[in-house]
């Protein structure tokens, strides 16, 4: 399906691009989710009318997602769970568990922006983290997590 996009996609392409996709990723994912457009005639049309607003805020939105970036860049985030003697957790430390650690502190993130490269953290100890606060700013940030003795 050829589609507009009127955000950047990672691995897709850039606001404006018209791509082709797979038909379920367009219908199901980047239309529902306001990323893309059907790329008609009149859609381009429209879109080119609309281009500099939808650059504009695409601008306003990397600029506020630098910003935040550069406050959680480096950040220690300590999250206390349940653990045995030898360090390992009963249960884990998931993204929603970092995302809500944030979210207290009072950084807007979503779980879907929380980056694990090895999956839940299941042991005490510093472990580094990535944040996705957008296609163009991914910040590093440590979660030390203390064990409570049960």
């Amino acid at each position: 399906m050829q589609i507009i996009l009127l955000e950047k996609v990672v691995n897709v392409g850039n606001l404006g691009d018209v791509v082709k996709v797979k038909d379920g990723y367009a219908r199901n994912f980047l239309i529902p989710q306001r990323m893309a457009r059907r790329a008609t005639t009149s859609a381009i049309a429209e879109f080119e009318v609309k281009r500099a607003e939808l650059e504009k805020a695409a601008a306003a939105k990397l600029a506020v997602s630098q910003a935040q970036g550069d406050k959680l860049s480096g950040m220690t985030i300590s999250i206390a769970q349940k653990a045995g003697v030898d360090g390992r957790l009963f249960g884990s430390v998931t993204n929603f568990d970092i995302a809500e650690a944030l979210t207290k502190q009072g950084f807007a993130v979503e779980k879907s922006q929380v980056r694990m490269p090895t999956g839940p953290l299941k042991t005490t100890g510093e472990h580094a983290v990535s944040v996705a606060l957008h296609t163009d700013v991914v910040v590093e940030i440590t979660i030390s997590v203390v064990g409570e003795h049960a």
